[in-house]
């Protein structure tokens, strides 16, 4: 299924090293967990707003996905095209964050436009499974997917700690609103850099053919392949439930910030034990991975979302939420290591853009419906839902790969 050949596997191995490495701290400084919420509130925003801006992390990537997920089953060198999609991606939204000191005179105007840029970027966000999956499937062996790119993002993960620490010092010492543009335009440039990487992979035409679909074709499918394939319907019910709860950290923070009169130290403080935590775990579970498979991993995530989901409700504390969030962040690492992984698990080999695109989509559609509903609950009952959510997901996750997914994998490999 992958493209060897030494020379090239190893010049690959250290282009996705580098990817880890340069994409990760943008998590920090364009997070939508802390640094972004904390803007939308610094200008005003409602809780209707945050949530939009969470959710269209989902729903413009669920609305693109079908489009990208065609072009790549088109797609004879996958690397080129995405690199050059990932470039325009970057350099539309460093336009705006450039506009913002033009802006900020009317905060409404900037959120919305904000909004607006940020729907834009996550347009984008719709190439990234369906490109980045099959290049890394195709690109490299399945003992070698793990670990060096789990230190890659480990590393990367260390630099979002510097940028951590750099968030209280910019936001206290700067003005605004140059001291958010100078931490988006930080995160722009790693982004930037991170999309050369893709350019300059090695990379020959498939073997075996890929299916070639149109959009509406690739659209057609993605319930017919979950319909038709349980071992990887069982897989997307088990992912929809891990997206869903990581989707909700953003409201972690909203909840510390509401509830605990939370400041910049303290968001500071939640970037980097979340950077500390994926740093950790990408360097863990990318060697579990290897060892164990992309399924076990899966379960680890559910387990540690549990965690984190029973210690921030069962507890009234800023101290046991900071326990709860690393929690959390180590369950969202554990799945960060095999959301791509998983696919190889189930999906036929000419097949992995459209299977790689339900996922997305499903997993998507569903947390974006859930922030969206859940929003207007937090503002008007109580945050304890919220973590009854996360408890429920993690649960219903562990339950599937249990006593599902992790027998139908078997199965799968016993018959090949």
């Amino acid at each position: 299924m992958y493209y060897g050949g030494e020379k090239n596997i190893k010049r690959n191995l250290k282009l996705f090293f580098i990817d880890g490495i340069f994409f990760m701290p943008t998590l920090t400084l364009l997070s939508i967990t802390t640094v972004i919420p904390f803007f939308l509130e610094t200008l005003g925003a409602s809780t209707f707003h945050i949530a939009l801006a969470a959710s269209m992390s989902m729903i413009c990537t669920f609305l693109s996905q079908p489009m990208f997920g065609a072009l790549a089953t088109r797609t004879k060198i996958l690397h080129k095209t995405f690199g050059k999609i990932l470039m325009l991606q970057r350099v539309v939204f460093t336009i705006f964050v450039l506009s913002i000191p033009f802006l900020a005179s009317n905060h409404s105007r900037l959120i919305w436009i904000f909004l607006i840029f940020w729907g834009i970027f996550n347009l984008f966000v719709g190439s990234y499974s369906v490109f980045f999956v099959p290049l890394l499937l195709k690109l490299l062996p399945p003992d070698r997917r793990g670990t060096l790119r789990g230190i890659g993002f480990a590393i990367g993960n260390g630099l979002g700690l510097i940028m951590a620490a750099l968030i209280p010092v910019v936001l206290g010492n700067i003005i605004f609103p140059y001291n958010f543009m100078m931490i988006f335009l930080l995160g722009c440039v790693f982004l930037l850099i991170n999309a050369t990487v893709f350019l300059s992979m090695a990379e020959h035409e498939d073997t075996e053919p890929r299916e070639g679909l149109t959009t509406i074709q690739f659209i057609k499918g993605i319930p017919t392949s979950i319909k038709n394939d349980k071992p990887f319907r069982s897989m997307i019910l088990m992912s929809m439930f891990l997206v869903v709860a990581n989707a909700l950290l953003t409201f972690y923070t909203l909840y510390a910030l509401r509830i605990f009169d939370a400041n910049e130290n303290h968001i500071a403080l939640l970037a980097g034990l979340a950077v500390a935590a994926n740093a950790v775990g990408f360097i863990v579970f990318g060697f579990i991975v290897d060892k164990m498979g992309a399924v076990f991993n899966a379960l680890l995530s559910a387990i540690l979302i549990i965690l984190a989901g029973v210690i921030a409700l069962f507890t009234n504390s800023l101290n046991f939420l900071f326990v709860a969030w690393v929690f959390a962040n180590l369950g969202s690492s554990a799945y960060g290591t095999v959301a791509s992984l998983l696919i190889g698990e189930v999906a036929p080999s000419g097949k992995v853009p459209l299977y790689a695109g339900a996922q997305g989509i499903t997993s998507l559609a569903l947390s974006s419906v859930v922030l969206l509903v859940i929003a207007p609950i937090l503002e008007n009952i109580d945050f304890s839902i919220l973590f009854i959510v996360v408890i429920s997901c993690g649960v219903l996750s562990l339950l599937i790969n249990r006593f599902s997914l992790n027998t139908l994998v078997k199965k799968l490999k016993s018959d090949e």
